[in-house]
C-alpha cells in the first residue's frame, strides 16, 4: 500500500496507524539537499528511509519510479513524502518503466562492483557464484549473527542481495566488518579483500539487475561466469601489503581497471 504525505517527522510513530513501525514498512522522502544525492538509514526509531535529492539527482522521477515499483513488487507498506504534483509528474515521466527492466539506462553505469573479505572470496571461487547474507546464513557458510548493515537500520531482507557500489563503500563496507561496527574513515587501515568487476549491461540483460530507488543489487544469487570481467586484490593492482585503507585500495584498483579496460 502507498501512502503520501506531505512532511514526516522521522520517529517511532508511524503517522498512518499511530503505533510503531515494522519491518514491512519504508519510506522515501524528496528533498533539496546539497549534501548528499542519496542518504539511508533509520534514526530516531522510524523506518527504513531513503532521501533523494532532487537537487543532485537529475533523473530522480526514475529513482521515485524505481522505489514505488520495487516496494509495491515485495508487497512493503510505502510512504512517499513528496507533493502531490510531483507524484503525478513521476508517475507519467515513469510510464512503460520498470524496476527490473532488462536494458542498461543511459545513465546508469556499464560497471558495478562488489566488494568482499579475502576470506570470503576464496569461497565465491569455489561456488562460482556469490551469495546473499540470508542464503549463506541459511546454509551454514557464515558465523555472523547479524550483517553489519543492521547498525545502519537496514531491513532484515535487505540481505536478500548482493549489493553494488562504486568508489570506496564496498570498502567501507569490508572495513566495517572487521571492527564489527561502522567505520567510514576512508583512511582507516583495514586487511583489504577482493573487488570485483561485473558487466552491468549483461546483468540488466539477464534480467538479474534491480533497482530500488537508491541501490543496483541482484537477488539472492550471483555467477561468476559470464558477468565477471575482473577482479582486483591488493597484489596484482601494485600494493606492497594486504594492508591499506579504503581510499588507497579503491582508487589503485579503479585505476588499474581503467587501465586494463579502458574501451568499457
Amino acid at each position: 500500500m502507498l501512502y503520501r504525505l506531505d512532511t514526516l517527522d522521522e520517529n517511532s510513530i508511524n503517522p498512518i496507524t499511530g503505533k510503531g513501525y515494522d519491518g514491512s514498512w519504508i519510506i522515501l522522502i524528496l528533498t533539496d539537499s546539497e549534501d548528499y544525492q542519496y542518504m539511508c538509514g533509520s534514526s530516531n526509531g522510524c523506518a527504513y528511509t531513503i532521501k533523494v535529492s532532487r537537487s543532485k539527482i537529475p533523473d530522480w522521477k526514475m529513482a521515485v519510479g524505481d522505489f514505488m515499483g520495487f516496494s509495491e513488487a515485495n508487497g512493503k507498506s510505502t510512504i512517499l513524502v513528496i507533493a502531490e504534483e510531483e507524484l503525478k509528474s513521476v508517475k507519467s515521466h515513469y510510464s512503460g518503466h520498470k524496476y527490473n527492466e532488462c536494458f542498461l539506462r543511459d545513465n546508469e553505469p556499464s560497471v558495478l562492483v562488489h566488494s568482499t573479505p579475502i576470506a570470503s572470496w576464496e569461497l565465491i571461487k569455489k561456488d562460482g557464484m556469490l551469495k546473499s547474507w540470508n542464503m549463506l546464513k541459511a546454509q551454514k557458510a557464515i558465523e555472523e549473527e547479524k550483517p553489519i548493515g543492521i547498525q545502519l537500520g537496514d531491513p532484515a531482507d535487505f540481505s536478500d542481495y548482493i549489493m553494488f557500489g562504486g568508489g570506496i563503500t564496498g570498502e567501507i563496507v569490508v572495513s566495517s566488518k572487521q571492527q564489527g561496527m561502522i567505520v567510514m574513515d576512508e583512511n582507516a587501515e583495514y586487511f583489504t579483500g577482493a573487488r570485483l568487476y561485473f558487466d552491468a549491461k549483461r546483468l540488466a540483460e539477464a534480467g538479474l539487475l534491480i533497482r530500488d530507488g537508491c541501490h543496483l543489487k541482484v537477488r539472492d544469487t550471483l555467477p561468476l561466469e559470464p558477468y565477471l570481467i575482473w577482479t582486483a586484490t591488493w597484489d596484482n593492482i601494485g600494493l606492497s601489503s594486504p594492508v591499506s585503507t579504503p581510499r588507497i585500495f579503491a582508487g589503485e584498483a579503479d585505476k588499474r581497471f581503467q587501465a586494463l579496460f579502458n574501451d568499457i
